[in-house]
């Protein structure tokens, strides 16, 4: 057996979410990498500040997680890392990248059969005012839920679709190519989710991919989501990560929600790199 690396975790609030303290990512080995997956596992959100890492760092650490996922809009990717993506209002070199991206409360790539594990921001320049990024606790929502509420949503199948979203988001929004929305079919995921490190369950609901509840009038649908989503991003389910540079933050798309906040743009710059490790079928 290898060593066992003892972290310095704190707790980021509620009691959901850590931070290791007293790790340098750049040159960490990888016992050290490995305790660091393994918080994540059963944290459900992942923090490191103070570091300063160039993208080769940011690949390591997230092929620790799992294999990198590629992105679906590759134009705003950083030249050399396709599985980088830019967050940003600044030009560089010519090449912008995605503004508003990620506002709204969502899971990234629930759109697809096998949604993303986790993502990993990164951040470079942090704006003056805004640009949080919160993450809602989706163990502790359900886990408030009656029991007989628990065993209604428990069976219940939503409804995911790319090309619903593209075309209704608030903002990017766009008319899919023929070729995209080939290669982003709808898919079905269970409302209840079950997360494979310990079979904790969590409220698996969103917005913006979410068309419908499959054999429920889209009315009653809608209604339902809505209230879930109201009640999963109460505050006492809610992290709110106000940015410093240097912040590597991971969260478990299997268990959270995650939105991003509008900031200062007018006056100031934010450039943050996204990275997403693959995961598999939910359950």
């Amino acid at each position: 057996m290898g060593n066992v690396i003892e972290l310095d975790i704190h707790t980021l609030g509620k009691g959901f979410g850590a931070e290791a303290r007293g790790v340098d990512l750049a040159n960490a080995d990888e016992a050290t990498l490995d305790a660091l997956v393994n918080a994540f596992e059963h944290h459900g959100a992942l923090l490191l500040r103070g570091q300063d890492l160039q993208p080769a760092d940011l690949m390591r650490y997230l092929s620790k997680f799992g294999t990198p996922e590629e992105h679906t809009l590759k134009e705003y990717t950083l030249p050399d890392y396709p599985n980088i993506y830019i967050l940003s209002n600044r030009e560089v070199n010519g090449r912008k990248g995605s503004h508003y991206d990620g506002v709204g409360w969502h899971t990234d790539y629930s759109y697809k059969e096998e949604p993303v594990k986790c993502t990993m921001l990164y951040a470079v320049e942090v704006p003056t005012g805004g640009g949080d990024t919160l993450l809602a606790d989706l163990c502790a929502a359900y886990d408030a839920l009656p029991k007989e509420k628990q065993q209604q949503l428990d069976t219940l199948q939503l409804h995911h679709s790319y090309k619903y979203f593209m075309e209704n988001r608030e903002f990017g929004r766009m008319k899919l190519t023929p070729e995209l929305e080939a290669e982003n079919p709808d898919v079905f995921h269970p409302l209840i989710r079950t997360h494979p490190a310990d079979g904790r369950k969590a409220l698996w609901v969103s917005t913006g991919t979410v068309r419908g509840i499959v054999g429920m009038e889209k009315a009653e649908a809608d209604a339902l989501i809505d209230e879930l989503i109201e009640f999963a991003t109460q505050e006492q389910f809610v992290y709110r990560h106000k940015w410093e540079v240097g912040d590597v933050l991971v969260w478990d798309n299997r268990c959270t929600l995650h939105t991003g906040t509008k900031y200062d743009d007018a006056n100031s710059y934010r450039v943050a790199y996204r990275l997403w490790a693959k995961g598999d079928k939910p359950f």
